[in-house]
């Protein structure tokens, strides 16, 4: 396995973690959205709201983890990064669209997580062996 790959997973890992501990903040206070999120319409973040987000994160993390420990997986390595990319446009939603969410440093983060995220598993994508599929394709074109 490529040492970036190795990289990667270790970033996975460290993503998932982070958003395990926002999960359980997502339970424990539903203030902690209108505090450090959803700043621009505070008042539509209630415990039904803060409970589906947290569930939403703890999925994702669930699925990265899943990926960092089985990241030659093509399958498993796609669904992560559509994580990524649903969170990107999420928080892009809220900020630009919705106005929810400003520009504050508790959304650039989660923005700055899925942008690089995103990167580093198209850069990724570079470093997956062949299968044997790809390989049989290439050698009936040269035939």
């Amino acid at each position: 396995m490529s040492r970036f790959l190795n990289v990667l997973r270790s970033w996975l890992v460290m993503v998932s973690v982070i958003a395990m501990g926002n999960t359980v903040q997502s339970f424990r206070d539903h203030s902690f959205l209108s505090e450090k999120l959803y700043t621009g319409k505070p008042e539509f973040v209630n415990g039904l709201q803060a409970r589906t987000f947290g569930i939403w994160t703890l999925l994702s993390s669930i699925i990265r983890c899943a990926c960092a420990i089985d990241i030659q997986n093509r399958t498993l390595y796609h669904i992560t990064l559509w994580t990524f990319v649903l969170a990107l446009g999420h928080f892009l939603s809220e900020a630009f669209i919705y106005k929810t969410a400003p520009l504050t440093i508790g959304v650039m983060a989660p923005l700055i997580v899925a942008s690089f995220s995103i990167i580093g598993m198209l850069v990724g994508f570079q470093c997956f062996p062949e299968t044997e599929e790809e390989v049989g394709v290439r050698q009936k074109k040269r035939n």
